[in-house]
Order: C-alpha cells, then sequence, then structure tokens
C-alpha cells in the first residue's frame, strides 16, 4: 500500500488526459455520431429529407461506425494516431455536410464519420484506461464517458439557438463541424504515443481468455443494446415536435437526452462500487426497455421526455461499464474485445433505424425493448459481476 501510495504522488496530474478523453468523446460521438439527430427535425422542415431518407442516412452512419469496430480488430494503429486521425476526418467530413453536395453525398459523409467515430471511441477507451490506471480514482474513467452526453447536449442546444433564428439546416452542419476541428486542435498535443504516458500500476490479474464464453456474451447483449437504444437515439427530436407541435419545447428533448447521459455517468461511481459492472449494465438495461416502450405505450409529450431521460441516463453507464468489464474479461487483449463489441453495437445500430416505416414508431420501439429485457436476462450469469 505504501509503495501505491508513493507511485500515485509521483504521477502528473491527470486532469489533462481526463478532460482530452472527455472532449474527444465529446465530438466523436455529439458530432460525429449524433449531430444529425437535432438536426434532422431542421431537415425535415426545409423539405430536404424525408422520414426514409432520415434513415438511410442514420443507417449509413450506423453502417460506417460498424466498418470503423471491424476495421479496429483487423488493422494496427497507435492509439493516438487513431484519435486525431479519427477527430480530424469527423470535423472535415461535418464541415462538408453543410455543401450543397446532394443525398448520395451525404451518405457518403455520414459512412465516413462513422468510421471516424467508431476508431475514436475505442481507442480514447483503451488510451485513457491506460493513462488513467495508475490513480486509481473511478470517477476520471466517468469524466471522460460524460463526454458523449456533453457533446450531445452541446449539439442540440446549438440547433434550439438555430431553429430559433430560422437558421438553414447547413449552418448548422458547418457551425458544428467548426467547433469539431477547434476542439480537435485544442486535444491534438495531450494524446501522446503510450511510451509517453505515466506508468500505471498494475492491476489484479484476470481472465485472458481471448473468445471465451464470457466474451461471446458479452458481444452478443452489447449488439442488442445497439439495436434497442438507437430509435430513440436517432428520432427523439421528432417524436417530441409530432406529441408538442411547438418548434421551441421540442428541440429540448436531445439536450435533455445528453445531459442525463453526462450527469448519469459522473455519478455513477457509487452504484459501481456496490453493483459491479455486470449488475449494473442489468439494472441500466432494464430502465433502458422500460423508457423505449413508453412512447409507444402512451403517445404523449411527458413520456416522449420521460423516455429522453430513461435512455439519456442508461446508455452511457451500460457503454462505461461494459468497457470496464471487457477490460476485466479479456485484460491485455481488451482492445480486441472492445472492438468486436462494438461492431455488434454498430450492427445492432444499422438494424434499429430501418424497422421504423412510413414515420410509424410505436411497433419498433415496442419490439425494441422487448430485446432489450432479454439481453438484460441473459446477462445474468452465475460470477456475474
Amino acid at each position: 500500500m505504501r509503495d501505491e501510495s508513493t507511485l500515485q504522488r509521483t504521477l502528473p496530474s491527470p486532469w489533462p488526459q481526463a478532460v482530452a478523453g472527455l472532449l474527444a468523446l465529446a465530438i466523436a460521438m455529439g458530432i460525429g455520431r449524433f449531430a444529425f439527430t437535432p438536426v434532422l427535425p431542421m431537415m425535415l422542415q426545409e423539405g430536404s429529407l424525408t422520414i426514409s431518407g432520415g434513415g438511410l442516412l442514420a443507417s449509413a452512419n450506423y453502417l460506417g461506425y460498424l466498418i470503423g469496430a471491424l476495421s479496429a480488430l483487423a488493422v494496427r494503429i497507435r492509439a493516438d494516431r487513431a484519435i486525431r486521425g479519427g477527430l480530424l476526418a469527423i470535423g472535415l467530413t461535418t464541415l462538408a455536410m453543410s455543401l450543397p453536395l446532394g443525398f448520395g453525398a451525404w451518405l457518403l459523409l455520414r459512412l465516413l464519420a462513422g468510421i471516424a467515430s467508431a476508431w475514436v471511441l475505442i481507442s480514447v477507451s483503451a488510451w485513457c484506461f491506460d493513462a488513467l490506471a495508475g490513480y486509481r480514482r473511478p470517477f476520471l474513467n466517468s469524466m471522460v464517458f460524460a463526454g458523449v452526453g456533453t457533446g450531445i447536449a452541446m449539439a442540440g442546444l446549438l440547433c434550439i439557438v438555430l431553429i430559433s433564428n430560422d437558421a438553414r439546416p447547413s449552418q448548422a452542419w458547418g457551425l458544428l463541424g467548426a467547433l469539431a476541428m477547434a476542439v480537435t486542435a485544442l486535444v491534438w498535443k495531450i494524446f501522446t504515443p503510450p511510451a509517453e504516458l505515466p506508468a500505471a500500476i498494475p492491476s489484479a490479474p484476470g481472465s485472458h481468455a481471448r473468445w471465451s464464453a464470457q466474451s461471446v456474451r458479452l458481444i452478443c447483449c452489447y449488439g442488442v443494446f445497439g439495436f434497442g437504444y438507437i430509435i430513440p437515439a436517432t428520432f427523439l427530436p421528432v417524436m417530441a415536435k409530432r406529441a408538442l407541435q411547438d418548434s421551441t419545447l421540442f428541440g429540448w428533448s436531445w439536450p435533455v437526452f445528453g445531459l442525463a447521459a453526462a450527469l448519469s455517468t459522473l455519478a455513477v461511481a457509487p452504484l459501481l462500487r456496490r453493483l459491479g459492472n455486470r449488475r449494473l449494465w442489468r439494472a441500466c438495461q432494464y430502465v433502458m426497455a422500460a423508457g423505449v416502450a413508453l412512447p409507444a405505450l402512451w403517445p404523449h409529450a411527458v413520456a416522449v421526455f420521460a423516455a429522453a431521460m430513461c435512455v439519456g441516463g442508461t446508455f452511457m453507464v451500460i457503454t462505461l461499464v461494459a468497457m470496464q468489464e471487457a477490460k476485466q474479461v479479456a485484460g491485455a487483449r481488451a482492445t480486441k474485445l472492445m472492438a468486436a463489441m462494438t461492431s455488434a453495437f454498430a450492427a445492432g445500430q444499422i438494424a434499429g433505424p430501418l424497422t421504423v416505416g412510413s414515420g410509424s414508431f410505436s411497433i419498433a420501439l415496442l419490439f425494441a425493448a422487448a430485446m432489450l429485457a432479454l439481453s438484460a436476462f441473459l446477462l445474468r450469469v452465475d460470477g456475474a459481476r
């Protein structure tokens, strides 16, 4: 214990790495993945896109996310380089969405943004877990993953301001792209090669089997999670607009989603210590299932905002604990397991928006809720943490 305390005192401050991880995930997920969600109502209002076209653009991004995760399994790139390159690609593709390029080009741009987002999420997770391991402060990992909710809330608030000022979707894409480029420049020098990171305190030995039964179970359940949450994560503002018929209030559904994601991730440490990764994952997935089903069972604005809180308040906690569970199960091979889980997650996301037909959400929401509940039940195994 004395040696561990001495080592912790000699390490440099962890805050630059934690803040850089938070900002990187804010850009990768809040803009690279989810900026389309608050911009979609603007594009529908302008007439430049239909609900079915929106589903195709969303699925193109999710297909890119799958390609990115699969390529992370096959291609060895140093984490810091993958993060920098991915953030740069997200900024450029988002800026390009503001140009009058046509639907085919939009599909390609959202595909490329999805590829880059997967690389950044996987690489930031691995880089930050290693960089922050020596400090023995679980809050630091929670802080990094709060970046996703922070980015979602930031993009949603920006779109509220733009909608209230009758801005065009192209202006929203341009501002989001400029923001992504500015944050990329800010964190560029913090992501250093692994050799320059502080040495971590050795963790307790665990299972290092590459594709054990535990690993396969995590991959499958994480894939169902991707399928289950993505319908509200794609169409929540559209559902809110239909329920409220108010161009000011409906836009708040997405910042509420992001704020719930950020705050829940920051506040989860006490529950994590008490329940462990696996039990907390199960509990969150049951809550998410209820939130996904609610707008289908009660088509009211209150139900839509409750869904935003239930889904937003659990999806990043599940991401955090699932990645930590992968680290415990796979040990030194965790990056490969994280990439496989992210691949399954991305495959589920591709299917999700395609289940929404002719703008009707109810059947798709109920099916997604049932899948989430079943997956949560299957996570209950002997010795689950």
